[in-house]
C-alpha cells in the first residue's frame, strides 16, 4: 500500500501576482516534489485544486489507507523542501500507524503541520 502525497496546485503566497509569474506556488511545488519521488516505490503523488488552506500557503497532504494522515504548510517554493516532504513521506510508508517519531522528521517539515487526522474506522 502506497503512501500519498497530495499537493494543492491551487497554492499561491501573498506576493505571488506581484512576482509576475506563469505558474501557481503550489504548481511549482508540486513539480518539485514530483520529480523528488518518481524514484520512490512506496510512494504516489497526486495533484489536487485547493486544499482550503489559503493562509499557509503551500499545503500538502501526506495519506494511506488504515493510516493516520497529515496536514502540513506553509512551504516555500524550493527543492529542500521538496525533498524533505518526501522524507517524511517516505517514513510514513514505512510506518505501520503512519506516525513518525518526532526525532525522525527532517528539519524541513518540522513547523509545518497543520492537523493530524486519524484513519477512518480506526480508533487512534
Amino acid at each position: 500500500m502506497k503512501t500519498v502525497i497530495t499537493i494543492c496546485d491551487t497554492c499561491k503566497h501573498d506576493d505571488w501576482a506581484a512576482r509576475g509569474m506563469e505558474k501557481t506556488d503550489g504548481e511549482r511545488l508540486a513539480a518539485l516534489i514530483e520529480a523528488a519521488a518518481a524514484d520512490e516505490p512506496l510512494l504516489e503523488t497526486r495533484r489536487h485544486s485547493c486544499l482550503m488552506g489559503c493562509e499557509r500557503a503551500c499545503n500538502i497532504a501526506i495519506q494511506a489507507e488504515g493510516k493516520l494522515t497529515y496536514v502540513l504548510g506553509r512551504f516555500e517554493v524550493d527543492e529542500a523542501s521538496a525533498l524533505a516532504i518526501v522524507e517524511y513521506a517516505r517514513k510514513h510508508a514505512e510506518s505501520d500507524s503512519g506516525q513518525v517519531p518526532f526525532r525522525s522528521w527532517p528539519q524541513g517539515v518540522k513547523g509545518h503541520f497543520v492537523a493530524r487526522l486519524p484513519q477512518l474506522g480506526g480508533t487512534d
